[in-house]
């Protein structure tokens, strides 16, 4: 486990999104946070199995558990800025708890919250949001030492029996999309990416 941030590279969201999803060819759910976490994913590959958070923040992760608990065969995986993440702590130690071997959770760190004015986070200072994992009892949590760490990392979580963390620093450029904001129509592709609704 790499447990301190100190050592690792500043990358760039839209990039490591991009690696991400060059991963992915087994139908896996993939979550993205409110802002830019999300324009990113949108950006970086519409899939069917994408759902992009609208207004919740902090809600990516506790929906990753749901999707993953109801479908234990799919593997899935949550996009989740520093800032939401501390807003919803609860869920790490919840979904330790819980240890849905199909869960993948990646926390993207620049420290800020961007949407609203770049303010820095409690992770700008303090913070280390995978030691507060671990703490949580998420012992598979790491920082991503640089983009071929971040896919290593990835490629184990998939394949891992326990839920995993990967945690990346990332620069403040904003996102590269912007999701199409309708949430009827968000929900409906999922749920039929998910294959647990038809198409109307």
């Amino acid at each position: 486990m790499n447990s301190t941030q100190g050592n690792t590279k500043v990358m760039n969201r839209f990039d490591v999104t991009s690696r991400l999803i060059a991963k992915l060819n087994n139908e896996e759910a993939v979550i993205g946070g409110i802002g830019n976490t999300n324009f990113d994913l949108w950006a970086a590959g519409h899939r069917p199995q994408n759902f992009y958070m609208l207004g919740s923040m902090g809600l990516a992760f506790p929906i990753a558990l749901g999707v993953a608990l109801a479908q234990p065969d799919r593997r899935v995986i949550a996009l989740e800025g520093d800032g939401s993440l501390l807003m919803q702590l609860g869920a790490l130690s919840t979904i330790a708890n819980l240890r849905p071997k199909n869960l993948t959770v990646i926390v993207m760190d620049n420290g800020i919250y961007q949407i609203t004015g770049a303010q820095p986070t409690p992770a700008a200072g303090v913070a280390d949001v995978v030691a507060i994992a671990a703490g949580s009892g998420l012992v598979n949590s790491a920082w991503a030492a640089d983009e071929e760490d971040f896919e290593r990392l990835v490629e184990a979580s998939l394949t891992a029996s326990e839920p995993s963390l990967i945690a990346v620093r990332i620069d403040d450029k904003p996102g590269v999309g912007t999701t199409r904001r309708d949430p009827v129509q968000i929900r409906e592709r999922f749920m039929q990416g998910l294959g647990v609704r038809q198409p109307l």
